[in-house]
């Protein structure tokens, strides 16, 4: 039974550090921001964050957000980095969830959203949202 208790635990440490990582995109005017859950549906991951930039520049900028505050804010460092240097499709691995960075070009092209339509998306609240 503690076994159950402590993936619990860790389940929904790595959905707050998901929502976390969004409300970082959201801050830094991240476009088209999706949370999907792909527990019980892959092993893979337990959850996608997928948002858009309007540039390559805004891509690199909001992933380069993303790794140092979820590095220095959450002690959440990413395991691995891939697309940073383009900026076209960021992808940013923190194990228990992933994000993906697109420009909305790539975005549309690859439609992952579609791709893990079995994938609950979990709402998100954002900071203006919430103050008002």
């Amino acid at each position: 039974m503690p076994a159950t208790s402590s993936a619990t635990a860790t389940t929904s440490d790595s959905l707050a550090l998901a929502q976390r990582a969004a409300q970082i995109a959201i801050d830094n005017k991240a476009q088209d921001v999706v949370l999907l859950d792909l527990r019980g549906v892959t092993d893979m991951t337990d959850f996608f964050l997928i948002v858009s930039g309007t540039s390559d520049t805004h891509v690199r900028s909001i992933g380069q957000h993303l790794i140092e505050d979820m590095k220095k804010k959450e002690g959440s460092p990413a395991h691995h980095i891939e697309g940073l240097e383009k900026g076209r499709w960021v992808l940013l691995d923190f194990v228990d969830f992933v994000v993906h960075v697109f420009h909305p070009t790539l975005r549309n092209f690859y439609q992952l959203e579609r791709l893990w339509a079995d994938a609950e998306q979990i709402p998100l609240e954002t900071a203006q949202e919430s103050r008002a």
